[in-house]
């Protein structure tokens, strides 16, 4: 992936990673987007999203339990993200 850069409340930061996850409520489409952002000291930050039409917006991200199914395997393509969210810790 090529480094972009995101603006944070942190200040700038490049994303690392990025995972999509395609959801439909009845006849909508959408889907949630999960990132691995770093900033320049290093810091790594985890964004969710949504979007609908490739936009990504702002508000809540919601997730039903077939959808935490779909991440659960997309991190296993996404190492650092899945490392970042250490999902394993606790279980």
């Amino acid at each position: 992936m090529a480094a972009t850069k995101t603006a944070t409340p942190w200040g700038p930061a490049d994303l690392v990673e990025e995972l999509t996850v395609r959801q439909q409520a009845g006849e909508r489409r959408f889907a949630s987007v999960v990132q691995l952002l770093e900033t320049a000291r290093g810091e790594r930050l985890v964004r969710f999203a949504y979007t609908t039409d490739g936009v990504a917006r702002r508000g809540p991200v919601t997730l039903r339990a077939r959808d935490i199914e779909k991440l659960r395997a997309l991190l296993l393509q996404h190492p650092a993200l899945a490392e970042a969210l250490d999902l394993q810790r606790g279980g």
